[in-house]
């Protein structure tokens, strides 16, 4: 059975402030840099294959701390990148309500394409690593996605707060995946 552990990109000064980021590249700041370390810490003692992350330098910088202890194979893999929010990018929460409260932007990527993108590189990772234990990090929007897609009982689940550094495990079993569980935060010490 294929498990994937994603793990959300640590903070950055836009999510401290409610900006919303998508695929605008922003660097991990000095809380962020502890909670990846937190997750290495919580996930050095497991058995990994493969570690995951998307090119943004958020995820990829949580990721290369993640694998300081780890030393695995590191593999970029844009399928999982943050939903691109078009012009909604850079505004603070209150210029979203007030101009786009539907939460739909200009030129944004739909949903739909988001969940084929992330179906996609589920895919992938079933192929190329089946039946083994493979660590993602990932963005909030992504994540998301998949608990929407993927989780059992999604009644209440349109929208998951989800912390920076948590962790959400999902399984391939009886050809299908399925959400174990999300929004981990047991092991971080500092949540905003």
């Amino acid at each position: 059975m294929t498990h994937i552990c994603f793990v959300r990109h640590g903070q950055t000064d836009w999510n401290l402030r409610g900006k919303l980021q998508g695929q605008t590249d922003i660097p991990l700041n000095e809380t962020g840099k502890r909670q990846a370390e937190e997750c290495r810490d919580a996930l050095k003692n497991h058995r990994w294959d493969v570690l995951i992350t998307t090119s943004l330098q958020r995820a990829k910088k949580t990721a290369e701390i993640i694998n300081g202890d780890l030393n695995l194979d590191m593999i970029e893999m844009d399928h999982f990148k943050e939903r691109f929010f078009g012009e909604g990018e850079g505004m603070l929460r209150e210029e979203r309500e007030k101009h786009y409260p539907a939460f739909t932007f200009p030129n944004m990527e739909s949903y739909e394409e988001l969940v084929a993108r992330v179906q996609t590189g589920l895919r992938d990772i079933h192929a190329l690593y089946p039946d083994r234990k493979v660590l993602v990090v990932a963005h909030g929007a992504v994540i998301n996605a998949l608990i929407r897609e993927y989780h059992e009982d999604i009644s209440g689940l349109q929208h998951v707060k989800l912390q920076n550094g948590c962790f959400t495990d999902i399984q391939f079993k009886d050809g299908k995946w399925f959400v174990r569980s999300y929004n981990q935060i047991g092991h971080l010490t500092e949540m905003v």
